[in-house]
């Protein structure tokens, strides 16, 4: 007891504890802490370790009294007082190592000591502190199993649902399966046109960046036309300046000019022409961007129809994961229901056993106390057929001591007679012998006076 693992409390302490914790009614009213300082009493003592031996095992104080009144034991009766303090004495021997109070003598319940004593119940105290925390904490853990098995319960629902949303979106009911099936078709169909139309657009952008690279060739060729027709009319204008009077030079040179102008309207209106060309071109590409417009558009509302079907099976796929996610939760639920289910078959099995070693023992208890009150039923037979025996030998003796008392009575009155018959026989015997002896000395004398005579 040197190094406690436990707070040594204070006798306030202890006594505000006790009656709180364990003692109830009047006991824990006439508790006070004169009753354990500075002198503890013995009554009070074994009552509160009665008291808790009650609350941990169930055990009564009465149940201390009980002595196994067997037919070889003499003098069960002389036994009823030490059966309580060794039987209180015994089970707290087995319970203060959990206490960690190894030191629990007899003497500290017939003359216990103040320190000793407070030390014990501290230890007490101590451990049921300590109980009272781990009941808490199972009180908390079958609470919280409880609400697992609860929300396994609201799982177990919800994936139940789910299947059934999962099973309803899926299948597609038997009314609508013709529609549906039209509409696939209608899609697949409407696919391939759009990969037609797909392929016919980008061969006419092809053909449009074609005709742009040409047109920009010929409108690089017009400007090139454009900046040689200014330099020829400044190569005119510079003729101009120097031109000789010779008519025929001049006539060369006009005709020269002539074709080239001629050459040059050719080439404007082989542009015009292409131009306009160009222009019923661009009209018609304009028309297929419409057409083409169109298509994309229709292709947007497909896209998005598809987006929303992608949408619908991404969510559809969200909820398959969301299924097997429970599922897997499910099961690693029912494997932790199972083990739940297994450790509290156990605990029902242990407490059925338990219960059963209980009844067992109870009922033992009951044959045991049957048997015990059996016992006392025929030693108060023998009791009372003994004490009427004592009685009766009572009478007797009282008879006898009456007869004795007469007796001695007439022991006494014979005595008496006796004494007074033996007073006359010695008076008389006295008499006889002062006679004889007279009669001796006369005799003497005779003889004397016969032998003088002789």
């Amino acid at each position: 007891m040197t190094e406690n693992t436990f707070p040594v409390y204070s006798a306030d302490a202890i006594v505000n504890f006790y009656r709180t914790e364990v003692l109830t009614g009047q006991e824990a009213k006439h508790l006070t802490k004169g009753d354990l300082t500075p002198t503890p009493k013995p009554g009070t003592v074994q009552t509160l370790y009665m008291r808790v031996l009650h609350l941990l095992y169930r055990f009564r104080p009465e149940c201390h009294s009980m002595v196994p009144l067997l037919e070889n034991i003499q003098y069960p009766a002389y036994q009823e007082g030490a059966t309580s303090i060794m039987s209180v004495y015994i089970r707290m021997q087995q319970f203060l190592p959990m206490c960690l109070v190894f030191d629990f003598s007899l003497n500290d319940l017939l003359a216990p000591q103040k320190q000793k004593t407070i030390t014990v119940l501290s230890a007490i105290l101590n451990f049921l502190h300590f109980r009272k925390q781990r009941m808490e904490m199972v009180l908390e853990k079958q609470a919280k199993y409880r609400a697992d098995m609860d929300r396994l319960q609201a799982y177990t629902r919800g994936n139940k649902e789910a299947e059934k949303k999962i099973k309803a979106l899926t299948t597609i009911p038997p009314e609508q399966q013709a529609e549906a099936e039209e509409l696939a078709a209608a899609l697949s169909e409407l696919q391939a046109t759009t990969m037609h139309e797909y392929q016919e657009v980008n061969v006419k952008n092809d053909c449009i960046a074609e005709w742009k690279t040409k047109i920009a060739e010929k409108s690089q060729k017009l400007a090139q036309v454009k900046v040689d027709v200014s330099n020829m009319k400044e190569d005119i204008g510079r003729l101009k300046s120097q031109i000789v009077e010779s008519p025929e030079e001049l006539k060369s040179q006009m005709e020269k000019m002539r074709e080239n102008v001629k050459n040059v309207k050719n080439s404007i209106k082989e542009t015009d022409e292409r131009v306009v060309e160009l222009q019923n071109m661009v009209q018609g590409v304009t028309h297929t961007e419409a057409e083409i417009q169109q298509m994309y558009n229709l292709l947007q509302d497909l896209e998005s129809s598809m987006s929303n079907t992608k949408q619908r099976h991404e969510m559809q796929q969200d909820l398959t994961a969301q299924y097997e996610k429970k599922q897997k939760e499910l099961k690693n639920l029912c494997v932790e229901e199972a083990q739940m289910k297994r450790a509290q078959g156990m605990k029902l099995d242990k407490e059925s056993k338990q219960n059963i070693r209980r009844q067992m023992k109870k009922e033992t208890m009951e044959q045991h106390v049957q048997d015990v009150m059996g016992q006392c039923n025929q030693i108060h037979q023998k009791r009372e057929e003994m004490a009427e025996k004592i009685q009766e030998i009572s009478r007797e003796t009282q008879q006898l001591k009456a007869k004795i008392q007469s007796l001695r009575d007439v022991c006494s009155k014979e005595t008496e007679k006796a004494q007074a018959l033996y007073d006359t026989l010695s008076n008389s015997m006295d008499d006889l012998h002062g006679r004889i002896d007279t009669h001796i000395v006369d005799l003497k004398q005779d003889v004397v006076r016969m032998s003088a005579n002789f």
